[in-house]
This record gives structure tokens, C-alpha cells and sequence, in this order.
């Protein structure tokens, strides 16, 4: 009985982890363990070359590493697209690549540390990212506010 009553108590401690809305409690370090793991794209937003705001027609992959790695992948269907109306070029020739290390932040972001990248001048950067977790997706945007595109992800 006293072994159940435990087990009861350790499952209860779960789901206080991660309240309504999604979002994780604890620190930087609670945090990374619910980035793990490979996510696909849903849906990627982001500003044409005229500002408006408009979905990509693309598709990526996203992983995450438990020792604090990560990497991504976008392919463009359309290669003339890609950050057509952004400031920072991320994408070449219709394709998106980078890989590198992160850190979890307490203001709900995270910064990416780009070790290597299709578009080099990328490497070596430190990019900021704010995030929303909400059940089994993952919603990345710049903490930049002159860069207008959101990113949404989904758990494979």
C-alpha cells in the first residue's frame, strides 16, 4: 500500500511539471528535457519581399540532443523562397541547415551557439529564441523584433 501511495505521488509530481498551457516550470535546466527529441514542421511563417507576412511552403526537421546539441533542416518547395523579405538570410538556394549547441534561458527563450551552418556567415553566431510549449508542439520565433517569422513544430 505505502509502495502505491508513492507511485501515486511521483505521478502526481509529472503533471505538476508542465501547469496549464504547457510551459514547463522549474529552471533552464527543467526546461531542456522537453526539448528532446525530433520535431517536424508544421508551419513556418515569415515576411515576402514586399513585409507581408505569409506561410512557407516547406518542409524540416528539428532535433534536439540531451547533451545540449541541436540541429535543423528546412527545404523550401519554391528555392526563390526562404527569407525573402527578411534581414537575416538563413536559407541558400532553397535550402535551411544548421547545427550547433543551446541553452535554455528563464525568460522562455533559448539561444542557439551556430557551430556550422549552410549560410557560413551564421557560424559562430549566438541567436536568440523565444519558445511556447504546448502539448506536443513547439513554436520558435526570433527574439529579434526586426525578424517577423515564427516557426511551429510538432513531436514526431
Amino acid at each position: 500500500m505505502k509502495r502505491l501511495s508513492s507511485l501515486g505521488i511521483v505521478i502526481l509530481m509529472a503533471f505538476i511539471t508542465v501547469p496549464l498551457g504547457g510551459q514547463p516550470k522549474g529552471g533552464p535546466a527543467d526546461i531542456r528535457g522537453h526539448f528532446i527529441g525530433a520535431w517536424r514542421l508544421v508551419e513556418l511563417d515569415e515576411p515576402d519581399s514586399d513585409g507581408k507576412i505569409h506561410k512557407a511552403d516547406c518542409t524540416g526537421l528539428l532535433v534536439y540532443t540531451q547533451d545540449g546539441h541541436m540541429s535543423v533542416q528546412v527545404m523550401y518547395h519554391n528555392p526563390q523562397s526562404g527569407n525573402a523579405g527578411g534581414g537575416v538570410q538563413y536559407a541558400q538556394g532553397g535550402y535551411e541547415a544548421s547545427f550547433g549547441s543551446y541553452q535554455t534561458n528563464d525568460d522562455r527563450t533559448f539561444t542557439f551557439h551556430v557551430e556550422g551552418a549552410l549560410v557560413r556567415t551564421l557560424t559562430g553566431k549566438d541567436l536568440k529564441r523565444a519558445y511556447e510549449l504546448s502539448g506536443k508542439r513547439l513554436t520558435v520565433k526570433s527574439a529579434d523584433s526586426s525578424e517577423h517569422w515564427k516557426v511551429v513544430w510538432e513531436r514526431y
